[in-house]
């Protein structure tokens, strides 16, 4: 599984100790962690909430990630921003238990997290449970058991509502400000692992038309 990491301007000061449990956790069982920043409070490149919203679609919906973990102060702000594009169902998880059943019940592919809210002392253990839970096991077998089949066919029905209900992603990008969308992709990396992993050469060639 390829594993995008997004921080927002607020919380980007913590992107390493984020980037760092979130390796620990997942490369031991086989996945790839893709740190598409911001990287520091110092960033040149800054990513608002709205933009990480921007940046989440790109990706999920390009086939360039399977799954990403983004967030912002309260998480809030990142959660909404994400579940405003097509192909994006973003969660939002503050302890493992949020994690769990995420996986379980919704089988989305993105969290928001709050990395400013209750941030303190072990805060990076919080971190560490949240990741095992969150790739510990197959998602979408549906919690408690007895509930399992109900929630899988809602899975299937958001999927189309959301589908029907969004525009395509490409006119999205062509639409939206330029301005905005720019400042969303143009982290030092982004060209780097966005053209190596994209999967939708439709989606590929919106993104250099607008770089260039």
């Amino acid at each position: 599984m390829k594993i995008a990491l997004i921080n927002e301007i607020s919380q980007s000061a913590k992107n390493s100790v984020i980037c760092d449990t979130l390796k620990a956790v997942v490369e031991p069982l086989g996945h790839k962690v893709y740190n598409y920043g911001m990287y520091s409070a110092e960033d040149k490149e800054q990513l608002s909430y709205v933009q990480v919203g921007i940046l989440t679609a790109l990706l999920l919906n390009s086939g360039a990630c399977d799954f990403v973990i983004t967030g912002c102060g309260t998480g809030e702000g990142a959660m909404i921003a994400c579940n405003a594009f097509p192909g994006v169902h973003c969660g939002y998880v503050v302890d493992s238990t949020d994690a769990y059943l995420f996986t379980q019940v919704n089988n989305g592919n993105a969290i928001a997290m709050p990395f400013a809210k209750g941030w303190g002392l072990g805060s990076e253990i919080n971190l560490r449970y949240v990741f095992e839970r969150l790739f510990e096991s197959e998602w979408g077998l549906g919690y408690p058991p007895a509930r399992a089949v109900p929630q899988q066919k809602s899975k299937i029905v958001l999927d189309e509502v959301k589908r029907v209900t969004h525009n395509d992603i490409v006119y999205i990008l062509k639409n939206l400000d330029r301005e905005l969308v720019l400042g969303a992709i143009a982290g030092k990396n982004f060209s780097e692992y966005f053209f190596a992993n994209c999967k939708d050469e439709r989606i590929a060639e919106c993104v250099r038309e607008l770089l260039e």
